[in-house]
């Protein structure tokens, strides 16, 4: 059994038991409900796609509609030019005649855009994986953090947490807190180096066996330079301290940013060498089409999505069940995936 442990300022230990052990993965078809649920603003967003389809043959005015409707749930003008391209070209190469067929090509094209993103983590190549995490403040890294804790802890790996952010104490002791909660070993410190934190992590990961490493950093804005260098210099150190990493590099991204999501992730991709996404927030907004955004633009795989903020909410990303929990129920494939 894990312990909670705490560096001081003063480079002392103290080590207190944590009991409560981390609760089960809740069963695949309850997350899938969720999916759906919570995707259910964006759908709405895009439930003007029913009437587009509906007992309509297909002509340039329907593809003017969908081209609006597709941009107004942030799936970028990149993504949705090249959407329309393909459905252009299906259109006369297949002589599609109805709404109803163009709509079948629609939701193959979104599948095929993003099932590259899919690709979930593999962590056995190194022990410890050591696992680095950056984002503005705001985005759920932090809690991202632990609700990672509690996924791969449900998989049998020994965890350690790095708490990074030494500037905010709130960061540091949610994290902390989702420490105890998980019954997994914690590496604080209060002010200093997060270059420092990182690095001793990794050290006590070696001598405990641990599996996996996750390190928080200070949330930034790319705009904020000196804080950019400063999470390179992190990246830096941990090389140092394992040639071979860090293993994973995630960026943390609020889906309710929609757009804004393409700049951050050129700015922090420029600065860390971005590898994955974990995208948060898809409950509570009406612009998950910028997943499909990402996808264009960078194709990075989308490791995790968040759809609330219990432990078991942080899920790994299925292109085929994210299409079709946004998408109206009239663009299904009709598969029961729901």
């Amino acid at each position: 059994m894990f312990s909670f442990f705490k560096k001081s300022s003063d480079n002392d230990s103290v080590e207190a038991a944590a009991e409560k052990p981390a609760a089960a993965e809740a069963p695949k078809a309850g997350w899938l409900d969720r999916l759906k649920s919570g995707l259910s603003r964006t759908r709405n967003q895009l439930g003007a796609l029913g009437s587009i389809f509906s007992l309509r043959k297909i002509d340039e005015d329907l593809l003017e509609e969908l081209e609006t409707t597709l941009l107004m749930a942030d799936c970028s003008v990149e993504a949705t030019t090249a959407l329309l391209t393909e459905l252009r070209r299906r259109w006369k190469q297949d002589k599609l005649e109805t709404g109803e067929q163009l709509q079948a090509v629609l939701a193959e094209a979104l599948r095929t855009l993003l099932l590259p993103l899919q690709a979930p983590l593999q962590t056995d190549s190194h022990k410890p994986f050591i696992i680095m995490l950056a984002g503005i403040n705001g985005a759920g890294k932090t809690t991202s953090i632990g609700k990672l804790a509690h996924h791969f802890q449900a998989q049998g790996k020994r965890v350690l947490l790095a708490a990074g952010d030494t500037f905010r104490a709130a960061a540091r002791e949610q994290l902390e807190e989702w420490g105890l909660r998980n019954n997994v070993v914690v590496i604080a410190q209060e002010g200093g180096d997060p270059a420092a934190v990182a690095f001793d992590a990794i050290s006590a990961a070696r001598a405990r066996g641990i599996d996996i490493v996750l390190i928080d950093t200070a949330g930034r804005l790319p705009t904020q330079l000196n804080l950019m260098d400063e999470i390179a210099k992190i990246r830096r150190v941990i090389q140092k301290a394992e040639a071979s990493g860090p293993h994973e590099v995630l960026l943390v991204l609020d889906a309710n940013i929609g757009q804004n999501a393409i700049a951050q992730l050129k700015a922090f991709d420029k600065a860390i060498n971005v590898t994955g996404l974990v995208v948060t927030k898809l409950d509570g907004t009406a612009k998950g089409g910028v997943v499909f955004a990402l996808a264009r633009e960078f194709g990075l795989p989308i490791r995790y999505v968040g759809l609330g903020e219990t432990a078991t909410d942080l899920r790994v990303f299925e292109a085929e069940a994210f299409v079709d929990g946004l998408l109206p129920a009239s663009l299904g494939d009709g598969q029961g995936h729901d």
